[in-house]
């Protein structure tokens, strides 16, 4: 039993046109943030988890709010959002160990990222055949680094996104004034 299919339909596909200042101002937002992750990192990233504490808080309440008044699936929106008041409410109240214990957490996920991602890519350059393999097998080593010596990787992380965030607002500055003109 065939069924027709509609030939008719349209489906067009829109491009979100996002405003040149916005690009550039965003580069130039993490070129500022980079480079105070580079020279003073400590200070910097206590900063930058406190913020990030206060948004959890601010986050949580407005999810509680929200579950509390829209019913539907409340029960998940409500724990998330009591997790992220607990999570705010922690970070506020430890404000020199929290920045120590979010970067370890951190630190250990992108260990066990950086495990597995190399997992995948040995896995598929093995069965493909191709000169990938070490890329695979310096990802799994860089993870059992990260994962065996994670305080190294605490004192090291503000400045690897400190120079990625460099790196990406220049990109970001670059492509702000290309799109303007």
């Amino acid at each position: 039993m065939e069924q027709p299919i509609g030939t008719d339909s349209k489906t067009e596909l829109k491009v979100s046109q996002i405003p040149w200042w916005s690009v550039l101002l965003e580069g130039i937002i993490a070129v500022v943030i980079g480079i105070f992750l580079l020279y003073e990192p400590i200070a910097t990233t206590i900063l930058l988890i406190r913020l990030l504490a206060i948004f959890w808080l601010a986050e949580g309440i407005i999810a509680v709010i929200g579950a509390l008044i829209f019913t539907k699936d409340g029960k998940w929106k409500l724990l998330s959002g009591i997790l992220s008041i607990i999570a705010g409410v922690i970070i506020l109240m430890y404000p020199i160990f929290s920045p120590y214990i979010v970067l370890k957490l951190l630190v250990i996920f992108i260990g066990a990222l950086a495990i597995v991602n190399g997992a995948v890519i040995l896995a598929s350059t093995l069965k493909g055949g191709g000169g990938m393999w070490i890329l695979g097998a310096v990802s799994i080593i860089l993870g059992l680094l990260l994962l065996t010596n994670s305080l190294t990787g605490v004192l090291i992380l503000p400045w690897i996104f400190g120079f990625f965030l460099i790196i990406g607002g220049i990109g970001a500055v670059i492509w702000g004034i290309r799109i303007r003109t």
